[in-house]
């Protein structure tokens, strides 16, 4: 279980991004659950939970549509300066 003592969603979205599955704990906002690599607000949820919960998925899903785009993209060298 992570501990997060301050409310920072691009941590907390990188931390469940990249450990997938499990339990954390964020100060101020409660305990949350992640699956498949997206938080999941709990059984006994508040306003705070739900806000919380959508908030970092939105930076999880953000990030992966950035990669998915820079996947199409050609690579190309920039030879100028």
């Amino acid at each position: 279980m992570r501990v997060f003592n301050r409310y920072v969603p691009r941590l907390v979205a990188k931390h469940v991004a990249r450990l997938f599955s499990g339990r954390l704990y964020i100060a101020g906002r409660g305990r949350f659950d992640f699956e498949n690599g997206w938080l999941k607000a709990p059984q006994d949820a508040t306003i705070t939970h739900y806000q919380t919960v959508k908030e970092v998925n939105a930076v999880i899903r953000e990030t992966y549509q950035q990669a998915m785009c820079d996947e199409t993209q050609p690579h190309t060298v920039n030879t100028r300066r």
